[in-house]
């Protein structure tokens, strides 16, 4: 594997360490941290797109690298990086080889919550957060009218439990 030894070449006399950068994902997480990593995920996928004539919206990207880094570890999203995040039956069977998770799910009595985005569009359900994370509740039953005062002009109130 080829290594570029980012520490070497960030330690060398006459190099700003600090505007050192290095496209090497897993070694920068190595040299500088887990956050480090995140940063270069982001910033790689930024100038991968700009080189394809395409503009991501910075919050996607950023979305992306958290997914990549929130173990403190950097995963790839390809099926193995899949599989080291936990995710549910329905989440790994959305990504690749569905047939295969299905029927080892089913064989092992594995079940899903159903809490990601992938798993409620498979089941067609509404995504619980955002707007979707609010349910509207109306009382069955008419709570009833008090009067107030002796007059005319009574007020109306309904009695608040």
């Amino acid at each position: 594997m080829f290594s570029t030894d980012l520490q070497a070449v960030m330690g060398t006399d006459g190099i700003d360490g600090c505007k050192t950068k290095s496209n090497n994902i897993t070694e920068v997480h190595k040299t500088l941290g887990i956050e480090a990593a995140r940063t270069c995920i982001i910033d790689e996928i930024g100038e991968t797109m700009k080189h394809h004539g395409m503009s991501i919206d910075i919050r996607h990207m950023m979305l992306l690298g958290d997914v990549m880094t929130f173990m403190g570890e950097v995963l790839g999203i390809q099926r193995f990086g899949i599989q080291k995040m936990g995710r549910g039956v329905l989440m790994l069977a959305s990504f690749e080889r569905a047939a295969d998770h299905l029927f080892n799910a089913s064989v092992n009595r594995r079940d899903d919550k159903i809490e990601g985005v992938s798993e409620c569009i498979i089941m067609g359900m509404q995504m619980k957060f955002g707007t979707g994370i609010i349910e509207v509740r109306q009382r069955a039953v008419v709570p009833p009218l008090l009067s107030y005062g002796d007059g005319a002009d009574n007020l109306a109130c309904p009695l608040i439990s």
